[in-house]
């Protein structure tokens, strides 16, 4: 008897409970004959795609806070851009396993869609390039935050690198977005990179017959109110040439305020048409001499 109450369960899980569920994860949108072109969307592969999404989301921020526990603050940020740049090829990945793995043939979802990769290929090429280009500055460190670049004839200080795009602050307080590309196939200016001291310089004429130790003398002494300009390195002076107006001189220095360049010039060279005025020592202009001849 309780032999056969056993039977009768067994065959009611299996043949009522059991067929139930399969018929309700089976239910779904059937497309195609059965066999390889054949695609089957049912409610048991979503939630198999669910789960692997939630296993697959569960190991990635594992692996993300094990790389990220020792890491300072930015580069902890850069890591988690191109952490979420490769986090979407697993996903990708995740979704095409899985359907392979719940009985869907992927090839016939990669031929139809082939054609659609290679258009967006196309059309988002530049946008590949901007990535593989963050990518590069974030691993390789070639351009950093607080950084000063010049390209294009701008120069900007780096606020923020993102995997796409980097913005700079310019010296009259824009900002420029500039595209990662940039930074691997122009020419890019890292005014910072080696160190924050950078040597400066101003050009100046003389009209000849000027004195020259006086006039070292005077670009040398207009250094000394300038509270930016470093005292170590030393400033010097050298005599460039004999120009066609009058005698050249460049003046050399070093500051650590790079993006303040244009305003310490500026106030130097304040300092050095007073002093050349009190000195008599006057800064030529272009002439030319014109000859008539009468016929």
């Amino acid at each position: 008897m309780l032999a056969q109450e056993e039977d009768n369960v067994k065959k009611f899980l299996k043949e009522d409970v059991w067929d139930s569920i399969n018929e309700f994860l089976n239910w779904g949108l059937h497309l195609g004959e059965e066999g390889e072109n054949s695609i089957h969307i049912t409610i048991g592969l979503l939630i198999l795609l669910i789960i692997a999404f939630i296993a697959t989301d569960f190991v990635l921020k594992t692996i993300r806070r094990l790389y990220t526990n020792k890491m300072e603050g930015d580069d902890k940020l850069k890591f988690i851009s191109i952490f979420k740049f490769i986090k979407y090829f697993v996903y990708l990945l995740v979704i095409l396993l899985t359907l392979r793995a719940g009985g869907v043939d992927i090839t016939l979802l990669i031929t139809a869609s082939a054609a659609l990769f290679v258009g967006l290929g196309l059309a988002l090429q530049d946008l590949f390039q901007d990535i593989i280009g963050g990518i590069f500055i974030i691993t390789d460190k070639s351009v950093q935050v607080g950084d000063i670049v010049e390209t294009e004839g701008k120069v900007g200080k780096i606020v923020e690198i993102k995997l796409r795009t980097t913005r700079a602050i310019t010296r009259d307080d824009r900002v420029i977005i500039i595209p990662n590309h940039k930074f691997m196939k122009d020419i890019v200016y890292n005014y910072t990179q080696n160190n924050e001291t950078t040597r400066e310089e101003i050009r100046v004429q003389v009209a000849y017959g000027s004195n020259v130790d006086l006039v070292t003398e005077i670009l040398i002494s207009s250094l000394n109110s300038n509270i930016r300009v470093l005292k170590d390195p030393l400033p010097f002076v050298l005599f460039d040439d004999f120009g066609e107006s009058g005698l050249s001189f460049s003046l050399h220095f070093y500051i650590n305020e790079t993006f303040l360049a244009l305003k310490v010039k500026s106030e130097i060279r304040y300092v050095i048409d007073a002093e050349f005025r009190k000195n008599n020592i006057t800064i030529p202009f272009p002439q030319r001499d014109v000859h008539l001849f009468k016929k």
